[in-house]
């Protein structure tokens, strides 16, 4: 009967001890939220009014690109009518805020001609040949310009110095590059002495004025004039067609990796009519037609040109699209996350972005450990002090409690992406107090009992089902809190709500299983219930208390 009753307290030491040591053997450890390892938070708001179906479409993609990112324990929720998105552990933060801020819409735009840089550099480094008696000729193609004087001779060859990609059907990024922006579609050969020669390219179709299209007068049905940007530095700017075709006709996107080393993404075009609507601007840039003269078919977010490959083929086969170059690693991910996920039923604007250093965020962890850490070492030097050898029964119950509290954490944080943030931290530090408030009831009918006059022994099970109805009560009255809080709110409260309901949990599953078992052994050992000072508080196991009569120790009500 002893080791009948005993068996709960083995198993759930067992289990304790186990559990651990396994974490402890993978060298498994908790996912750190925002505000312990450092990351950066954004809150988007929309332009304007957009209904609840199309936020929470918003949010799942936005969610779903956070994912691509690698982004462990994202908190991506609304906030009213605002997107509140949090980014844990990111090296790269301006790199994660762009890829989650681009919030426009993907469109396919042909491009009707193209130049290194931005304009203004191009018209810094222009030069206008003006001399007396001096022959010169100029030749413009797409590809380069020859300019020969009397006693001067200068070539000029714009090539394609930026990334250059070629595919299967498709290539590009940039290629030849003209001289002068967006010209007239001439060739110009002049031999006048004193003459001023102005060299023009062919090909290249022209355009009112050479400034940029600003982003909210970028219509998908009108051309307009969009750059490249790459780490805040413009390195083409592009005139592009009237938009060909959305996002919308993308299936799926992926980086790869060719055997030859270099990264690729291969796109998948939905079948039907999408693949009919890429096919039909294909065939008018392998064609270069008037809409799209130079070949190529621009990629274009957010009012900016993501890549501009040129296509090499009529037709395609809508799974054997593939565009491969220079890219990088990063740059082929970035590419293909872009076309995957490109689109947004709601124009998203930063209007609020939050970073933490990763020092920061280890200061805080620094100090959310030292609290805990020193409310457990305060609570069990008072509960030892206090209950004396029932205080060793609250320090082994929390060791066993903190064991199965980490592992489940560490498991939660590897499996299931669970982040412990600092609101997490306060909510198990908090979580100690409901614990040991679940050994103080039961000690407290305890020695209630005893005083009444029976032995610890009887005493233990007369207690512990009277105590364990109030453990139960008091504690599903703070899972009820935890659980509302955390569906009623965002951010970091809900962190704490979780952590808070984790603990309070396991402290039920340890007072069935460890608390009465434990009591029941002591009881039985000379050692805790002598006269020594580890024994029970003087008096409670030798005599009743003051003016009360003995109760057998079998049966009767208190």
């Amino acid at each position: 009967m002893r080791r009948k009753k005993l068996t709960p307290l083995i198993f759930i030491v067992l289990v304790a001890v186990l559990s651990l040591a396994a974490v402890i053997a993978t060298n498994t450890t908790p996912q750190l939220g925002l505000d312990l390892q450092g990351g950066v938070s954004v809150v988007l708001q929309p332009t304007k009014a957009a209904s609840d179906e199309a936020l929470s479409e918003t949010i799942a993609i936005i969610r779903s690109r956070v994912d691509a990112l690698g982004v462990a324990e994202p908190d991506i929720a609304r906030q009213g009518n605002s997107v509140v998105v949090q980014l844990p552990g990111v090296k790269n933060q301006q790199r994660a805020i762009e890829l989650v801020g681009d919030t426009a819409e993907l469109r396919f735009r042909p491009v009707l001609a193209s130049i290194p840089g931005s304009v203004e550099d191009l018209q810094a480094s222009t030069t206008t040949t003006s001399a007396a008696d001096a022959t010169t000729t100029t030749t413009a193609s797409a590809d380069a310009t020859t300019t020969t004087a009397t006693g001067v001779a200068t070539t000029t060859t714009a090539s394609a110095d930026a990334t250059t990609t070629t595919a299967t059907g498709v290539s590009g990024q940039s290629t030849g590059q003209a001289a002068t922006p967006f010209q007239d579609p001439s060739s110009t050969t002049s031999t006048d002495p004193g003459a001023t020669t102005t060299t023009t390219v062919a090909g290249q179709p022209p355009l009112t004025g050479f400034e940029v299209t600003p982003r909210d007068q970028d219509i998908a049905d009108q051309p307009v004039v969009l750059q490249t940007v790459q780490d805040g530095k413009v390195t083409e700017t592009f005139q592009l067609g009237p938009a060909a075709a959305t996002g919308s006709i993308v299936e799926t996107a992926s980086a790869e990796l060719s055997q030859a080393g270099e990264w690729s993404v291969s796109l998948v075009i939905k079948g039907g009519d999408s693949i009919d609507q890429f096919n039909a601007v294909a065939a008018e840039c392998f064609a270069k037609s008037e809409t799209c003269p130079t070949g190529r078919l621009a990629i274009a977010l957010d009012s900016k040109v993501v890549s501009a490959p040129t296509i090499q083929q009529a037709s395609f086969s809508r799974d054997q699209i593939q565009i491969t170059g220079s890219f990088t690693q990063s740059e082929a991910k970035d590419l293909a996350l872009v076309l995957r996920y490109g689109s947004l039923p709601v124009n998203l604007e930063p209007q609020t972005v939050q970073t933490v250093s990763p020092t920061l965020g280890r200061d805080s962890l620094h100090a959310g450990l030292l609290a805990g850490l020193l409310g457990l070492l305060l609570v069990v030097i008072y509960m030892i002090f206090y209950y004396r050898a029932l205080g060793v029964v609250v320090l082994l119950g929390l060791m066993i409690w903190s064991a199965l509290n980490f592992t489940i954490i560490c498991w939660l944080g590897q499996s299931r992406g669970l982040a412990l943030s600092l609101a997490g931290v306060t909510g198990l530090v908090v979580s100690v107090g409901v614990t040991v408030d679940s050994y103080v009831v039961f000690f407290e009918r305890l020695k209630d009992d005893v005083r009444l006059g029976r032995s610890l022994r009887t005493s233990t099970e007369r207690s512990w089902k009277r105590a364990f109805r109030t453990i139960i009560a008091a504690n599903v009255a703070s899972l009820i809190g935890a659980v509302l809080l955390y569906l009623l709110t965002v951010g970091p409260v809900r962190g704490f709500a979780f952590f808070l309901a984790l603990a309070t949990a396991l402290d039920l599953v340890v007072a069935w299983f460890f608390i009465r078992p434990a009591v029941a052994w002591m009881g039985r050992t000379a050692f805790f219930t002598g006269d020594s000072w580890w024994g029970l508080p003087s008096g409670l196991g030798t005599s009743p208390a003051r003016g009360a009569a003995p109760i057998p120790a079998a049966g009767g009500a208190s």
